[in-house]
């Protein structure tokens, strides 16, 4: 027979109030608490979106450094050289040690391959051809890089990099994206983007676009690899901040011409949207502007060309 002992009575009473309290301890965040868990996640949100700014006004002032480095070089080499680089006759590039000009096939003048006459030109081999507005794998377009990167017998060497592989008149088979980079330099402002030269209209003109590859013949395959709101601050800070007036232009390199990056002209009525690089509100003769009030200006749709001075 099971007995109980006095000394072991159950305290009821106590077993409640331990019962209650650990109750009272599940208790749920207070809305101070919850106030404060807020502000710190709203500190961290704003702190990376601070963050994310910062970079992209970083990759947009180092690209227009890059560009003003560039055109500090060619004023360099135009007054020690009195030629372009690229453009420099043969007689020059042979005096001073840089890399032979074309032959041309026999023909004179060696249009594209050093001729001297101030316009980095793409190849021509002979009148009959058709001249490459934009071929950078020969040609003075190619050259460029390749005059400004390598030593001469004065030992110059004005661009970072060495592009050596272009040749004056020899035109390589296809050039993936991955070899692009032995042909042209990376721009700072990064995205695919790259730097190149070509002339539009007897202006010469260093271009801002992606290069996907350059095909057979040399012509680029380039597309725009910009924000809207990225060409309207570089413009604005380098020009004038209007796409096509000014030495700044909404234009790239494409196969044998340059590309609008909006319009296919400046008088056309263009309404803005999300695959536009400007627009004029849709009214014909109107001038033409950066579409920043599409999706705040983050739409890719933009490349830009920088006349040299």
């Amino acid at each position: 027979m099971l007995t109980f002992s006095p000394s072991k009575k159950v305290d009821h009473a106590g077993m409640k109030k331990i019962i209650m309290g650990q109750h009272h301890c599940k208790r749920g965040f207070s809305l101070i608490e919850l106030s404060i868990v807020l502000v710190g996640i709203a500190l961290i949100v704003g702190g990376v979106l601070v963050g994310q700014d910062m970079i992209r006004a970083a990759e947009v002032r180092a690209a227009i450094v890059q560009i003003e480095k560039y055109q500090v070089a060619i004023n360099t080499f135009r007054s020690k050289y009195n030629a372009l680089p690229g453009d420099m006759s043969a007689w020059t590039a042979d005096t001073f040690g840089f890399a032979a000009r074309g032959a041309c096939r026999g023909q004179r003048p060696c249009l594209g391959e050093g001729d001297g006459n101030g316009i980095v030109e793409g190849i021509r081999r002979n009148a009959a051809e058709s001249q490459c507005g934009i071929c950078e794998s020969a040609g003075e377009t190619a050259m460029f890089w390749v005059d400004l990167s390598t030593a001469s017998a004065t030992n110059d060497r004005l661009v970072d990099g060495a592009f050596n592989a272009a040749t004056a008149s020899s035109v390589p088979d296809f050039i993936p994206l991955n070899a692009v980079g032995l042909y042209l330099p990376h721009s700072d402002l990064r995205h695919g983007n790259y730097v190149y030269v070509y002339s539009y209209n007897h202006f010469n003109y260093f271009g801002l676009s992606a290069v996907g590859s350059i095909s057979p013949g040399g012509s680029l395959n380039a597309s725009p690899a910009m924000t809207v709101y990225q060409a309207y601050i570089i413009d604005k800070k380098v020009d004038d901040g209007y796409p096509l007036g000014g030495s700044v232009i909404a234009q790239y390199a494409g196969p044998k011409s340059v590309n609008l990056a909006g319009a296919a002209d400046g008088t056309a009525a263009t309404p803005a949207s999300d695959l536009t690089c400007y627009d004029n509100k849709n009214s014909p003769g109107a001038p033409q502007m950066y579409s920043v009030e599409i999706n705040d200006g983050t739409s890719v749709t933009c490349a830009l060309s920088f006349r040299f001075q």
